[in-house]
């Protein structure tokens, strides 16, 4: 939640009450940040970005575009090595493994799948003690964050998987582990005891996409925003019951619902082929979703955008940057270069920090009126499909089989 191509594309896809209480502002615990929404927090910038990053260890980690997570000083990084899936816990400083589990992968991935590259799609999350991890057969594992013991695994729950495998990113809320399964009518919404693995509820209405679902607080109910295969959804978080849907998919056989959704406030704003905002409304017991407006010309099939100061950034499906006004869908600029179309893009306050394939990070000027590009920085030979994880002075990038953590100045300072 971004595969090469179809897949690289698919991963690259605010409620606190995830977030462990040993968290601090730079821990990056989850897919797309504390808050699931891109956005870094505790980073200043520098005053004048320097000619290149200093790279203070690389390590190799094996196979896939999931994003490393970080909770204070240990890294949870979940790849395929050889026939195996493996989670490494590693020293945020150094880069040394302190533990590590490991599974036999779940058979061969032809067709397809296997065009798309190897590895895991999802990203693992970090809190209450535990790690979870989904790889792109559907297996579910739930670690224990200090010793890498495990504490359930699940490889019978997920029915059924979309046609590029499984790229959905878990979310762990009150003493459970959420996740998206199946495809089509074998699938929903899953809810499992964090401690236990034990079902707590199971939503059934749509099989998974390549989206990840969202943590928000709607009219005073805590919701799963989620976008499945055909329809933009809302479920209460404590029951599984359905609150809201509206629908949502894309057309033609190379449309699919990929990006994750963005919610502020009671505002939802989805993206693939093209965009749509909706406002989500609540009469009596009941809620709503009524479309805000509609952009048809413009979205971002394979990646998520950022919302910074009522704007959108991101890269368009055409592979070409954008930035649109959140409250009427207008695009108020677009880039003249050509880029493959996915990237992974984060709202780092002052700047955007945007991460394409070709594995040149970019540091981009939040502006309503131009693309306005700070620095760039050549940060692998390889293909960079994961998001960059920057905790202060330090950015963190998966590339296609290595970890690297690279420092903006030559002192660490994180």
């Amino acid at each position: 939640m971004t595969r090469r191509y179809f897949a690289s594309a698919l991963v690259l896809s605010g409620v606190c009450l995830f977030i462990a209480s040993s968290a601090v502002a730079q821990d990056w615990p989850q897919w797309r940040g504390p808050n699931r929404d891109g956005k870094v927090t505790g980073f200043t910038a520098p005053d004048a970005w320097p000619k290149t990053l200093t790279e203070k260890w690389k390590v190799t980690v094996g196979l896939g575009d999931s994003t490393p997570a970080l909770l204070r000083d240990k890294l949870y990084v979940f790849a395929e090595q050889g026939t195996d899936e493996v989670t490494q816990c590693l020293d945020a400083s150094t880069g040394k493994e302190i533990w590590q589990d490991k599974y036999p992968a779940h058979g061969s991935v032809t067709g397809a799948p296997a065009r798309h590259g190897k590895g895991p799609r999802s990203s693992p999350a970090v809190a209450q003690g535990k790690v979870v991890t989904l790889d792109f057969a559907g297996i579910l594992s739930c670690l224990d964050a200090a010793t890498g013991k495990v504490v359930w695994r699940k490889d019978k729950d997920v029915p059924s998987a979309p046609k590029f495998l499984v790229a959905t990113s878990p979310v762990l809320v009150d003493g459970m582990c959420i996740v998206q399964e199946g495809a089509g009518a074998k699938g929903g919404l899953l809810a499992l005891d964090l401690n236990s693995g034990e079902e707590k509820w199971n939503w059934t209405g749509d099989g998974a996409a390549y989206s990840s679902p969202v943590l928000a607080k709607i009219g005073d109910v805590n919701q799963i925003v989620t976008e499945s295969e055909k329809f933009l959804n809302g479920i209460d978080v404590a029951t599984g019951k359905l609150l809201w849907q509206t629908a949502f998919a894309g057309r033609g056989m190379s449309s699919y619902n990929a990006a994750t959704p963005i919610v502020d406030g009671n505002t939802v704003f989805c993206t693939g082929h093209g965009s749509k905002a909706f406002t989500i409304d609540k009469q009596a017991d009941a809620f709503a979703a009524k479309e805000l407006w509609s952009n048809d010309q413009m979205g971002t099939q394979f990646n998520t955008p950022v919302l910074n100061d009522g704007h959108l950034y991101g890269l368009s499906s055409k592979g070409n940057f954008f930035c649109m006004d959140a409250k009427t869908g207008k695009v108020l600029w677009t880039d003249t270069a050509k880029h493959p179309p996915f990237c992974a893009i984060v709202d780092a306050g002052s700047v955007l920090i945007a991460l394409p394939p070709e594995g040149e990070l970019t540091i981009i000027k939040p502006s309503a009126e131009k693309f306005d590009v700070l620095a760039k920085f050549k940060v692998s030979d390889n293909a960079t499909y994961a998001h960059p994880v920057i905790a202060g002075n330090r950015i963190y990038i998966k590339d296609k089989d290595s970890l690297t953590l690279l420092l903006i100045s030559g002192k660490d300072a994180a």
